[in-house]
């Protein structure tokens, strides 16, 4: 995979160039900003959408909370997972970071100095995207837009050649799509274990207030005629 960035000619070069070439013709501020958004905003996004849709999930409640909640679990799961298996595949290919074999790149974030191929970041931000797409479609669409943003950004950057990034976004997605059965089916369970909880039910699906109250009541009326009785009992 290395021999790929030995030739300027080589279509993978030529693309870097052509992205990172818009990195050259920009203000320096949004360079600032694209840095930024590509080292922690779509990553920070992707992570809060999922909390969103867990917010909204645990407040409908319902039969299949806890289904929904598991495949919300997965997402950040999948994400960790997919970067495991990044590891080997890294050190295995050995491709060094574009900036050490081509010159003229504008590079908008220093400390590099790992292997570029498969990108982490982007198998981290699909991995994400397509747990959520799993979890909600409509939440997920948004978020595999995000991913494939934050897989441009950092081409854009000058720190991964476009095939690293294609690398990190199928990665990410075979992770998140194949490993998703065996998933569910150890965390589907789980997640009813934890909605039967009276202490972390909560986590799961939020019991509505006037359900709440009606509990209250009824276990403050079992405490108070327990008391007749145990006094019966004593006597």
């Amino acid at each position: 995979m290395a021999g790929l960035a030995d030739s300027g000619s080589n279509p993978d070069v030529d693309l870097l160039y052509d992205i990172n070439g818009l990195a050259k013709a920009a203000p320096p501020w949004f360079d600032h900003v694209m840095e930024f958004v590509g080292e922690y905003g779509v990553l920070f996004g992707l992570l809060a959408m999922v909390l969103w849709c867990w917010w909204g999930v645990r407040r409908r409640g319902g039969p299949d909370a806890a289904s929904s909640v598991a495949a919300l679990v997965w997402a950040p799961l999948a994400a960790g997972v997919a970067v495991l298996v990044n590891v080997p595949i890294r050190g295995f290919v050995e491709r060094p970071r574009p900036f050490n074999d081509h010159e003229g790149l504008e590079v908008l974030v220093d400390g590099k100095d790992d292997f570029s191929f498969v990108s982490d970041h982007a198998t981290l931000c699909m991995a994400l995207a397509v747990g959520l797409f799993l979890a909600n479609r409509r939440f997920g669409l948004v978020a595999l837009v995000l991913g494939l943003i934050g897989g441009f950004i950092r081409v854009y950057m000058g720190v991964h050649y476009p095939t690293d990034v294609v690398g990190g976004l199928a990665l990410g997605t075979a992770v998140a799509l194949l490993l998703s059965p065996l998933a569910m089916a150890l965390l589907t369970p789980l997640m009813r274990a934890v909605e039967r909880s009276p202490k972390a039910g909560w986590l799961v699906a939020a019991r509505p207030q006037g359900q709440r109250r009606k509990v209250a009541e009824r276990s403050r009326g079992r405490g108070a005629g327990a008391g007749p009785e145990e006094r019966d009992l004593a006597a």
